[in-house]
Parts: C-alpha cells; sequence; structure tokens
C-alpha cells in the first residue's frame, strides 16, 4: 500500500511539473484554467528558487520511507530529470533552465494580455 502511494505521489509531482511546464499550450481561452497556471508558474518559480523542500517532495519521501524504500535527497527536479535527462549539469544550470520556461510562460501569458486589450482598444 505504501509503495502504491509512493508511486501516486511520483506521479502527481511529476504531473504537477509538466502542468507547471506545458499548462500554457492547454488555458488559451479558458480564464480559470489561466489563472491556476499563472499561480502554478509562480510557485514552481519560488519552489526552485527558495531554501525549502517542495510539499509534493516531502510527501513522496514520506511514503517511500513508509514502504521501506530510502528517499532520495535533494529536490525533486534534480533527482528524477538530472539523472534522467541531464547527466553531469550544474544545478545552478538545471534550475536556471527551469526558471527560464517558466518565465517563457509568464511571457505567453502576457502577449495573450496585450493582444487582447488591443482588440479591446479597435
Amino acid at each position: 500500500m505504501n509503495q502504491a502511494l509512493a508511486d501516486g505521489m511520483l506521479l502527481t509531482h511529476l504531473g504537477f511539473v509538466a502542468w507547471v511546464l506545458f499548462g500554457a499550450l492547454v488555458t488559451r481561452a479558458r480564464p480559470l484554467l489561466a489563472a491556476l497556471h499563472i499561480a502554478s508558474v509562480i510557485y514552481g518559480i519560488v519552489a526552485e528558487l527558495g531554501p525549502w523542500p517542495c510539499p509534493l517532495t516531502l510527501a513522496e519521501n514520506f511514503f517511500e520511507a513508509r514502504a521501506g524504500l530510502a528517499p532520495y535527497e535533494g529536490p525533486f527536479l534534480l533527482h528524477y530529470l538530472d539523472a534522467l535527462v541531464y547527466p553531469n549539469l550544474p544545478r545552478a544550470l538545471l534550475v536556471g533552465s527551469g526558471v527560464l520556461v517558466c518565465l517563457v510562460n509568464l511571457l505567453i501569458y502576457g502577449l495573450r494580455l496585450r493582444s487582447h486589450l488591443a482588440k479591446r482598444k479597435a
């Protein structure tokens, strides 16, 4: 049971990261989703740059420990993505890249807002 909870938390965590990185692709003409995504992106930036652990990482570590697995140390992105996709990259580069993608998402929203306001004036 605890292993299933740990796996479920890992999938939830991965889903949240995917939502933060790519959510702008599915929020067009959906103001509620866009607002939720913007909040998620801002949280993602704060979580990556801040000194405290992500609550999803803490929950995942808790369930892994309860399942008898050794919980990993450090942030989720570094643990999974660094080992899987970005071997031997410095932490600053990985975090910086994640923040950059989040900022691009916010830029997309800024461009959408500017376009929307221009249409209202016309």
